[in-house]
């Protein structure tokens, strides 16, 4: 007993510094604010600059240590990227063994070379791509602190993503290229080392200041706030905009207000369209004078208005007055504001990844949930709208628009590499079983939402879910509550048995019978990922009727969907019963086929069971399934 009082009164004094799991509010968020003067060498590749970074601790936390990524240091022989990328048995082929091999003057490195907080000297060590300082003072709960660091940093030849001099020719694509504040939440720090993927940032305002070789065009996050100062003109030559020449090196001053991060890039040949899109923000276009591209890419910029104007009506409103759509040369990775992606290629694979990269700026750009986390609610949110917006931008079915993704889904099942999708994006035995969870299944667990609750619902509770979590770092838990509550849908066992789980869905029509004049239709769930179905009856005279079984979990069901087709609501199945019968109050001559989810957003691994065909009589069907 005088134990428990010991204790209860260490709680009451040492409070949440030293308890902060206990009972306190965990939706604050902590907030950044950047000023950077940054140079580059292009003759070196080197950057020198200054960061004064204003950190405001809105937890309820004593913080008496922060954590700085250094993502360029991943890029240096015996990083923990080279030997994973050396040991996993199916490498990003961009990455392999590059990093083992480059030389000295062409690996990433950042280096701190002075760092203060509030005008004292403060402890740091660096871990490989993690910065740990300790503070000189600790953060109290509510209070800001002023951070200001001197660095410099090595650019190092493009590998993956960042870098200089990549394959098709880009001077510069600066991502990843300052060090970085980790993100501090009610899990604590995130603080992860760069291994392969995924990023997080701490939502904050950006004023940087770059200055380098006049001969370069630079894009990026945020607006350029001085382009007359440095001669970056508006004279026209139809859609292309033109900097003026200038004598020494400029600086180009970038402002951004709101986002997690900032990337930019810089080439001497880049040319600069513009476009409006309607009642949306202005898209810039970045390209290099090259003939083998410029068409596809004057072309490409309608889409992408298109591709903005879609999004927005689908999903919700960009906040932004302005994206930059930039050719990067290596694949396409996604920036607040901006991306950077391939240039070269087929028109269809050009505004394939641009429009994956645009709709980044949904889920990853302005919703901004742990994508280290949880990729598939980036990667697979993403790849689901810009799948749907690309059926709409190439006049194709939208019935098919996530067909792959299905296909990408069942094939990682025949090879055997299925993971949960709950863990670390970095953590994943294959790159086969982290890029097919992380978007095709991400897809596939939307689309099946959209087949648990009807599409009308699914929509509305997108939007809703964009426009209720924008800007607030939202939780998987988070999504399905606004699922649920806009569909009156108990939905969290399907995203437990999807995420956390490695389950399967496989459903079968077992039997087929008449008696007294009815037809009696017996399902069988073979797999041990229960679902609701959606039973076609189609008559021989052409007409339908959908049979509607509801999940017991749901506690409730789907408003109909086709208002063209007769829906016949049955008793719901108990998710631990293996069979179902179901009665179809008609004849068996008057039946031509029954199936199982003729929509096919089911992602059942077996679909040869989920139909019969009893138009020439129903002996025939038993005769066949004996």
């Amino acid at each position: 007993m005088q134990y428990c009082k010991k204790l209860l009164l260490a709680v009451l004094v040492l409070g949440t510094s030293y308890m902060p799991g206990i009972a306190q509010d965990y939706r604050w968020q902590q907030r950044v604010e950047y000023s950077m003067d940054v140079h580059l060498d292009v003759r070196t590749h080197h950057v020198t600059g200054t960061q004064k970074l204003t950190y405001y601790n809105n937890s309820k936390d004593t913080l008496s240590k922060v954590y700085y990524h250094l993502y360029f240091n991943a890029f240096q022989p015996g990083s923990m990227m080279d030997v994973r990328s050396r040991n996993i048995a199916d490498p990003d082929p961009r990455v392999k063994d590059r990093i083992s091999k480059l030389k000295d003057d062409e690996i990433g490195y950042q280096h701190i070379l002075a760092l203060k907080q509030d005008g004292k000297d403060a402890q740091y060590r660096v871990d490989g791509t993690v910065l740990e300082v300790t503070l000189p003072k600790p953060i109290l709960p509510g209070a800001k602190t002023v951070f200001d660091m001197k660095f410099e940093s090595q650019v190092p030849i493009q590998v993956r993503r960042s870098g200089r001099n990549n394959k098709e020719g880009i001077a510069y694509s600066m991502t990843q290229w300052y060090p970085k504040m980790a993100e501090y939440d009610f899990r604590g720090w995130h603080a992860y080392q760069y291994v392969a993927r995924e990023f997080h940032g701490v939502w904050g305002d950006f004023d940087v200041k770059i200055t380098i070789d006049p001969t370069f065009i630079l894009a990026g996050t945020g607006k350029l706030v001085n382009a007359d100062k440095i001669g970056y003109g508006y004279e026209k030559t139809g859609t292309t905009v033109k900097r003026a020449d200038g004598d020494g090196e400029l600086t180009w001053n970038f402002v951004a207000k709101n986002v997690i991060d900032f990337a930019w890039a810089a080439d001497p040949d880049y040319i600069h369209d513009r476009a409006q899109v309607p009642n949306g923000p202005e898209l810039h276009f970045f390209y290099q004078k090259n003939d083998k591209i410029i068409d596809n890419w004057k072309k490409m910029e309608s889409y992408a208005v298109k591709h903005f104007e879609f999004m927005s009506s689908t999903f919700g409103k960009y906040p932004y007055e302005s994206y930059s759509i930039i050719q990067g040369g290596d694949g396409g990775m996604e920036y607040p504001m901006c991306t950077l992606i391939l240039g070269e290629g087929t028109f269809g694979g050009l505004v394939g990844v641009m429009s994956h990269e645009a709709a980044h700026s949904w889920y990853q750009g302005v919703l901004a949930s742990n994508e280290s986390l949880y990729p598939w609610i980036d990667e697979g949110f993403t790849d689901f709208a810009s799948q749907e917006s690309e059926a709409l931008l190439f006049n194709t079915p939208m019935s098919d628009a996530h067909t792959g993704s299905y296909n990408s889904y069942f094939n990682l099942i025949k090879r055997g590499l299925q993971e949960p999708i709950s863990q670390h994006s970095d953590h994943y035995n294959t790159n086969t079983a982290y890029s097919t969870a992380a978007y095709s299944m991400g897809t596939v667990f939307l689309h099946q939402l959209k087949y648990i609750m009807g599409e009308d619902n699914f929509y509305k509770g997108m939007r809703l879910y964009y426009n209720s979590w924008k800007f607030k770092h939202p939780e998987p838990n988070d999504f399905i509550r606004v699922m649920e509550k806009v569909s009156g849908l108990q939905l969290k066992w399907y995203m437990s048995y999807w995420v956390n789980t490695t389950k399967k869905i496989d459903y079968s029509i077992k039997t087929v019978l008449e008696k007294d004049g009815n037809t009696f239709v017996t399902l069988e769930r073979l797999g041990d990922f229960p679902m609701p179905v959606d039973l076609v009856v189609t008559y021989k005279d052409g007409s339908k009727e959908l049979y509607y079984i509801p999940l017991n979990e749901t506690l409730g069901g789907k408003p109909a969907e086709d208002k063209t087709v007769k829906r016949v609501d049955l008793d719901e199945w108990p998710w631990v019963n293996p069979s179902y019968t179901a009665q179809i109050n008609r004849k068996a001559s008057d039946i031509a086929t029954i199936e199982i989810d003729p929509s096919q957003r089911m992602a059942d691994i077996e679909r040869k069971n989920n139909s019969v065909d009893i138009s020439q009589g129903l002996k025939a069907y038993q005769n066949t399934t004996k």
